[in-house]
């Protein structure tokens, strides 16, 4: 990874810890941190743990990123870092946060969970801020694995430190899990279950989620707080979906990222594929059209598809094999509060966003259109389009990254 991003890289058990690690190094307990409200509520919760105030931004309505220039120019003196989403791979507008935060002389930290392989104005998703966070468990369906980047190798050497004080002591049978996963993911697919696995853990309780967002108990979570920054004191909810979030890793989960990482250009070759086809067809939303349009379609964790009845279409799409999931709704404000964070001063374009957008997996691209057409999906417009400003996503070339 530090050939690919040409930064020097600190692998950890996951995305989330590799975040909380950034937040850690370069913010003050206390601070505050601008954050887009369409985002997964572990990301909250991570920033929580690291003692800090998360501020709710304004979003685009079109892919649910920060809306920089809807930002009041109060906020932006007022808050002390800057954490992007780049949403479902979706780049964030990160050349104007980059600028801004430089004016404002406070950290940008990069959430590059979903955009492993996407560039702005040529340049790397990961390379714009501080630090970036990437997932392993995404694009090279690992279900494991992360790494930070930052941009010298004595800040590296800090950060490994750091890790180690973090991790908890590695078991086989934790292991085992972590590697047989992903092939047991495959073997339902491959063997069409998906529907009756999913239904029977559904029945069984099985899910982690009875919804979209996690319990957000605020008892116990107004609790924590006395103890932030503390990881432990908030591990029940970031550990969700991913228990071993700091485990640390033996030879056999290693020696399973370096092969699932070595086959990730041909993954990001698929997803452009299955991108390409997507952006064609009437859910695509105008972002997403807007960039294909350029000519160079983004290798995407998830497509947004703009829908309505969204939440009926994915109960019915289990019908059909698709599990639809990093579904982000309500926005973290609406969900959490203002004990918990700072809400957004124009929550309308998260709350329209974050209820109508479909992430379609761009690998069963074919087969989510075929879906969607039997159940005759309709696409969602919002009432009040604003304009569109797309960023220069072109990489310096399609291979060879």
């Amino acid at each position: 990874m530090t050939r690919r991003i040409g930064r020097e890289c600190v692998y950890t058990p996951s995305a989330r810890l590799a975040l909380y690690l950034a937040l850690r190094r370069w913010c003050r307990p206390g601070a505050r941190v601008l954050m887009s409200p369409v985002n997964d509520d572990v990301i909250l919760f991570v920033v929580l743990a690291a003692g800090l105030r998360p501020v709710q931004a304004p979003v685009s309505v079109w892919d649910g990123n920060i809306d920089p220039a809807a930002v009041p120019e109060a906020t932006w003196r007022s808050v002390d870092a800057v954490l992007t989403t780049n949403l479902y791979g979706m780049p964030d507008r990160v050349l104007e946060l980059r600028r801004r935060c430089d004016e404002l002389g406070i950290p940008l930290f990069e959430d590059a969970a979903h955009a492993i392989g996407t560039h702005v104005d040529g340049q790397p998703i990961g390379t714009f801020g501080k630090a970036a966070a990437f997932s392993l468990s995404k694009h090279v369906a690992a279900m494991a694995g992360g790494f930070l980047a930052v941009e010298d190798a004595r800040t590296r050497r800090e950060l490994e430190l750091l890790r180690d004080d973090l991790l908890v002591p590695r078991r086989l049978r934790a292991d085992l899990a972590t590697t047989l996963r992903p092939l047991a993911r495959s073997a339902v697919s491959s063997l069409h279950l998906v529907r009756p696995v999913w239904r029977t853990m559904q029945r069984l309780g099985l899910l982690e989620r009875d919804d979209f967002r996690m319990a957000l108990h605020a008892p116990r979570l107004s609790a924590s707080a006395r103890e932030a920054p503390s990881l432990s004191a908030y591990e029940p909810w970031v550990r969700v979906d991913l228990h071993g979030f700091r485990s640390r890793h033996g030879a056999l989960v290693r020696g399973q990222m370096m092969l699932r990482t070595a086959l990730l250009d041909g993954n990001l070759t698929r997803r452009r594929v299955g991108v390409s086809l997507l952006s064609g067809t009437a859910w695509a939303s105008p972002a997403l059209r807007d960039r294909a349009a350029q000519g160079v379609p983004l290798p995407l964790f998830r497509v947004p598809l703009l829908v309505h009845d969204r939440d009926a279409l994915i109960e019915r799409l289990v019908r059909h094999g698709v599990v639809a999931g990093y579904v982000y709704d309500p926005p973290l404000d609406d969900y959490a509060g203002a004990e918990f964070v700072e809400p957004s001063p124009d929550p309308s374009a998260a709350r329209w966003f974050a209820s109508h957008v479909l992430p379609a997996d761009p690998l069963l691209a074919r087969k989510i259109t075929n879906a969607l057409t039997k159940e005759r999906a309709t696409t969602a417009h919002p009432s009040t389009p604003t304009p569109l400003i797309i960023p220069d996503t072109t990489p310096p070339t399609l291979l060879g990254h």
